[in-house]
């Protein structure tokens, strides 16, 4: 998986989303905590495992385990707080 720890570019909301859901291994629309962890890893984000715990709890608003589409805005909007420029 690509490697974003340089990333310097202001993201959009959409290209965030886009990055995040490269990471779906499934294939099934759907993002794990595992899968999130590894994604902010990539990301340069620090203390993953954690974030991704935090993301999920905030995100996961059915308690599935899982981030759906309806949720991704919610994650992307909370993952902003941690230092993604959004354009």
């Amino acid at each position: 998986m690509q490697s974003f720890k340089n990333l310097e570019k202001p993201l959009s909301e959409e290209k965030l989303k886009c990055l995040l859901k490269k990471y779906d291994k499934s294939g099934d629309g759907k993002l794990n905590k595992q899968e999130l962890k590894v994604a902010f890893k990539d990301l340069g984000l620090w203390f993953c495992g954690l974030r991704a715990y935090q993301a999920m709890h905030h995100a996961d608003k059915n308690n599935d385990g899982l981030i759906v589409n309806d949720e991704m805005d919610v994650l992307v909007e909370f993952a902003t707080k941690w230092g993604f420029t959004l354009v």
